[in-house]
């Protein structure tokens, strides 16, 4: 205890750190005062958002902070954002042009940054038409048509976009992953209601005080298990060759890869959910194509949901890390530096080598992954509150595991770098972004 005090104490003393954490908080406290502002022309007394808060319109709810159910002016939060940063991520994979953008450096970046911003308009324009006539019921409208769509539009449209600025500046003036830090402010908003509600339903009849202290311990355990997954890391050796100049020698120190077990980060998950969205919306738009699968598909507690959410997970995971980890330009970065894997020839032989480490590691972390993201499933089933069940796993707890781990990077960064303790006596905290020693290879984005 007097250890933690004595951090909290230095972090205080740094000033720059101090100012950083102080802008941090002052943005997220912007952000979370005008997610309770509704839009203007909407009665928030008339406003149903039962539907808004449950299924997977309550996950979007979570990462909202509940904004999108309470018709917010920040309804859509940044998940527009996401969307837009997601498509510019594949187009730079995928297509020459993009490719060509990504290495031309900071020039190239600021341009996609600003497609990005362009992207994001579009998509918030298309999403707010859907909002807008989905989740606001025609009693709750105060104002006539089409005045309200389009006033509704802008206004949600102009919402995004200063969450999206907020973000940035949060990176910029704070403590870095602004965009991380509201998507996760965002959910953990929603943990003490549900957390009440499921120790209200548990008093209330539903076994006692028991079976949520079980609850609490197995959340506490799936958090360490979450934990474990996100800082696996499989660690190469490289050494690099010793060069003499003048009377100074360079090189000639082992250092290593780190392979992370989880390489693909959540964005398996979000991919693999999209696709679970089919079922469901071909249900609503032909009702009488509702047949016992695709009914069983479109019901998320469901064994064939779960399972075939899994396999895409596993799936889409071995996709990702194929297509983000490049194991021939690491090998030929290496070989550029001078560096090489003990006992493997330089070139080919050494990018089917991290190859072939990548697919042994990849394999684990996917089935991993899958059952991370089935666990909230698992307790609604066995009876848990379908919004604190959403705590047990999933996208949600991935995001807010990786994003307190790189924020307490950040801080321990500061720390070590002014010569003071760092958060930890032993062992040291890993971001979700691993960077290879002198090699230029990275991880995941999310």
């Amino acid at each position: 205890m007097k250890k933690l005090f004595t951090t909290l104490s230095n972090i205080w003393k740094i000033e720059d750190l101090r100012v950083r954490i102080l802008n941090t908080l002052l943005f997220l406290l912007i952000y979370r005062v005008g997610s309770f502002i509704v839009l203007p022309g909407v009665s928030a007394t008339a406003l149903d958002n039962q539907q808004a808060r449950e299924g997977i319109l309550g996950l979007l709810n979570m990462f909202a902070g509940g904004s999108f159910a309470r018709a917010s002016i920040f309804a859509l939060g940044v998940m527009p954002y996401i969307s837009a940063s997601i498509v510019v991520q594949l187009l730079g994979i995928a297509v020459p042009y993009f490719q060509k953008m990504q290495k031309e450096g900071e020039s190239g970046r600021k341009k996609l940054t600003q497609l990005t911003r362009y992207l994001t308009v579009g998509i918030t324009l298309l999403q707010a038409i859907g909002y807008v006539r989905t989740q606001i019921t025609p009693d709750a409208r105060l104002l006539a048509e089409p005045l309200f769509t389009i006033s509704s539009m802008v206004i949600l449209t102009a919402g995004t976009l200063f969450v999206m600025w907020l973000g940035e500046k949060i990176t910029d003036k704070g403590i870095g992953n602004g965009i991380s830090l509201i998507i996760m402010v965002g959910i953990i908003a929603q943990l003490p209601a549900a957390f009440i509600t499921e120790f209200d339903s548990r008093i209330n009849g539903l076994g006692g005080i028991i079976p949520f202290i079980v609850e609490i311990a197995a959340l506490f355990f799936v958090v360490v298990f979450t934990i474990l997954v996100v800082q696996g890391v499989r660690r190469i050796p490289v050494q690099y060759a010793k060069k003499i100049v003048g009377n100074k020698q360079y090189g000639g120190v082992r250092q290593y890869i780190p392979l992370k077990v989880n390489a693909a980060g959540v964005m398996p998950i979000i991919f693999a959910q999209a696709l679970m969205f089919i079922p469901t919306t071909l249900g609503q738009f032909f009702p009488a194509a509702q047949g016992p699968v695709l009914a069983s598909l479109s019901n998320y507690t469901s064994v064939a949901y779960n399972l075939t959410f899994a396999l895409l997970i596993i799936a889409f995971t071995f996709f990702y890390t194929a297509i983000t980890v490049n194991p021939v330009q690491m090998s030929d970065d290496m070989k550029k530096n001078g560096g090489f894997i003990p006992g493997i020839k330089p070139g080919l032989a050494t990018g089917n080598y991290i190859d072939s480490v990548i697919s042994k590691i990849t394999l684990p972390g996917s089935i991993f992954l899958a059952a991370i993201a089935v666990l909230p499933s698992v307790a609604i089933v066995l009876g848990v509150n379908s919004n604190f069940a959403h705590f047990y796993g999933g996208t949600s707890l991935l995001i807010l595991v990786g994003v307190v781990l790189d924020t307490l990077q950040q801080i321990e960064s500061h720390l070590l770098m002014r010569h003071y303790d760092g958060l930890m006596k032993t062992g040291r905290l890993k971001g979700r972004t691993p960077v290879a020693a002198d090699t230029g290879a990275s991880g995941s984005v999310i």
